[in-house]
């Protein structure tokens, strides 16, 4: 371990910096230098424990640690090393919220960087299983589950008890985890016909008109929250069109390790958000992790693609639009409809984009609303929940969410991620159910 013990014990005051992430080099896949590296950051990791509380990585690793012969990291078989990366879902929490070791700091941490070219040695050298290859699928897996037949049969299996328990051994994804229902009626079928409307107005950085990338789970498994997106925008005088194509941003299989599918997804969609971004468009997506992918994790994978850096510019979080218009005293206030009290959850994925609680400061505009918002993971992390090997592990993380919504006994429970809110609904038991803010706002609308 290198460094001295006051720079342990102070860390760094200033910014994090995040560095491109060099994984084009023939270093990067070198399994033997990254061990070497593993080996540096688990050392420091386990003299600071900052994350214990974070996901599931890093009890792994210290309790492997505490239960070691040596009681220190050279007690540890390196086999535990994989289980530590397997547990981290790269939510980007301990980077931006707990590491006092983050670059500009000397010893130069970045723990999801290293899980992820983990994940990415791992997946080069021995692939993944059929398990996880369907997963991450998502647009494949999608578009079969849409065919109106298959997806009524889905739907079936999946509200079936013996459905899931056949799923579970064939496809090791656990039989109680909440799965997503599969809509043929897409949310791009749905607005195959729609023509933006309202008044063209630029304020601040936004300019007043935006192109919706709709993301598989919102095109497929939760349409209606891009209704309702749609209409809250346009009710505020920002028309909304679709993309003309668009496919997976690429975050499952960065999850994966497989960084070669995640550029053959941003060869797809960049050029085609680029052009609309030239066209006088703004870009918003309702899915946090799709914003984050092209915010950050596309940005820092290809840092000197111009194209990339202007859509990580022009892509916005809703919320984060709305409340940038609301600035320039452009977001209508004429609600209707009180919605009493909301137990909100801050998705890990929109926390670390670093905007600020945009969702929670746009509902509370509504009268007679009061949002509690929780910042705590719901240990989702689109596929680690439903994997049977994780979901106890999914579900401890979860339960401070649950628990602090079953005692507030809220009129609403909303999460931005609809997969996080599905998640601490179930966990929850009968009579919550997860509302998305688009449709809260949407009913305080009156629209």
């Amino acid at each position: 371990m290198s460094g001295d013990i006051s720079d342990r014990r102070e860390g760094s005051l200033e910014a994090p910096t995040r560095h491109p992430l060099d994984w084009k080099s023939d270093n990067f896949y070198d399994e033997k230098d990254l061990f070497v590296e593993l080996e540096r950051v688990y050392d420091i990791c386990h003299g600071c424990r900052r994350c214990f509380s974070l996901c599931n990585s890093f009890p792994t690793l210290f309790d492997a640690i505490d239960e070691s012969d040596t009681l220190e990291l050279d007690g540890v078989a390196k086999e535990v090393y994989w289980d530590v990366v397997d547990h981290c879902y790269l939510c980007d929490m301990c980077y931006m919220s707990k590491c006092p070791y983050v670059p500009p700091h000397p010893w130069n941490i970045d723990f999801p960087h290293l899980m992820l070219r983990a994940k990415a040695v791992r997946f080069r050298q021995y692939g993944a299983s059929a398990r996880d290859k369907i997963l991450s699928a998502t647009d494949r897996v999608g578009t079969l589950a849409g065919i109106p037949v298959i997806s009524t049969a889905v739907n079936a299996v999946n509200r079936s008890g013996a459905g899931r328990r056949v799923l579970e051994k064939v496809l090791g994804v656990d039989r109680d985890a909440p799965v997503p229902e599969y809509h043929s009626k897409t949310l791009r079928k749905r607005l195959a016909n729609h023509r933006p409307s309202g008044n063209v107005e630029a304020v601040g950085p936004t300019r007043g008109r935006v192109a919706l990338f709709a993301t598989c789970y919102g095109n497929r498994n939760v349409p209606e929250v891009g209704e309702d997106l749609v209409a809250v925008f346009e009710h505020n005088g920002i028309p909304v069109t679709l993309l003309p194509s668009e496919r997976c941003c690429g975050m499952p299989k960065l999850e994966l390790g497989d960084l070669d599918s995640v550029e053959k997804a941003k060869e797809s969609n960049v050029p085609v958000m680029a052009k609309m971004i030239d066209d006088g468009w703004d870009i918003v997506a309702p899915v946090p992790s799709c914003v984050l992918m092209f915010k950050q994790e596309l940005p820092l994978m290809f840092p000197d693609d111009a194209e990339v850096q202007k859509v990580a510019r022009a892509i916005f979080d809703p919320f984060e639009y709305l409340m940038l218009r609301h600035k320039e005293d452009k977001l209508r206030t004429d609600f209707r409809k009180p919605l009493g009290k909301i137990s909100y959850q801050v998705p890990c994925h929109l926390r670390v984009q670093n905007i600020g609680l945009k969702t929670r400061d746009c509902l509370q505009l509504v009268p007679e609303t009061e949002v509690d918002a929780i910042e705590r993971c719901s240990g989702h992390d689109g596929t680690y929940a439903v994997k049977t090997e994780f979901r106890q592990a999914s579900v401890k993380i979860a339960r401070p969410v649950v628990r602090k919504v079953k005692e507030a006994g809220p009129d609403h429970f909303s999460s931005d991620c609809p997969m996080a809110g599905d998640q601490i609904a179930h966990g929850a038991g009968e009579g919550v159910t997860a509302e998305h803010p688009h449709s809260l706002l949407r009913q305080a609308y009156g629209i």
